[in-house]
């Protein structure tokens, strides 16, 4: 499988990439945004493609054809405005969406956040970045593609464990980046993730052994 990874210069997408190459499982192929890091995964030996989430439907449809999985690891960031939020993490997520039918890219795994589909407990801090969240995972949920929603807890930086928890509604919590980026390279065939949306944290269980209790 071709698998392309939106946001794949982000913290969790680069180890979702680097991952894939690891593993050597499928071919991978990196979406950035500008010229420099294309040179720098092309020096990694792994194929990336030059597009924005704010680009037409149409011409995403054309970069996503040929790919049979899309991992979208994308977002706004946290130094942006709520209108960033809107045009990338909502409209952005939707447009490729749209974009993976047209192309006719069956597999699509996206990164959430912790209880967005909870509207009672959104952290109130950051509404604006959840609505965008939670309708954006409603449309994948509506859609013709073989989603998986992953929303993890608070993102960390130390090194993952391969230890996590994996369910409905789970505590707030965290894990490390690293831990999410293994668990979405470990849903992309994973049968007990298709069309499943579900909290991550860190945990006590092995990646796989947690997937497949889904």
């Amino acid at each position: 499988m071709e698998i392309l990874v939106i946001g794949a210069n982000g913290q969790i997408g680069k180890q979702v990439v680097q991952i894939l190459k690891q593993e050597g499982k499928h071919e991978v192929k990196a979406m950035v945004r500008n010229e420099n890091q294309i040179e720098e995964f092309e020096s990694m030996g792994i194929k990336a493609v030059l597009a924005d989430l704010e680009d037409s439907v149409e011409f995403l449809s054309e970069v996503f054809k040929g790919c049979d999985a899309i991992i979208f690891a994308a977002g706004s960031g946290g130094s942006t405005g709520p209108d960033k939020t809107l045009l990338v993490d909502l409209d952005g997520a939707v447009k490729t969406m749209e974009a993976a039918q047209e192309a006719e890219v069956e597999r699509y795994i996206m990164v959430s956040a912790l209880q967005a589909n909870n509207r009672e407990n959104w952290n109130p801090v950051l509404k604006p970045y959840y609505v965008a969240k939670h309708y954006a995972d409603r449309i994948l949920e509506q859609s013709e593609l073989n989603y998986t929603i992953v929303r993890p807890g608070r993102l960390l930086n130390e090194a993952g464990t391969g230890k996590i928890k994996a369910g409905i509604e789970l505590e707030r919590s965290s894990i490390p980046r690293e831990d999410v980026a293994r668990t979405l390279v470990a849903a992309i065939d994973n049968h007990h993730t298709f069309r499943k949306s579900f909290d991550l944290t860190s945990g006590e269980l092995d990646i796989k052994i947690a997937l497949k209790k889904l």
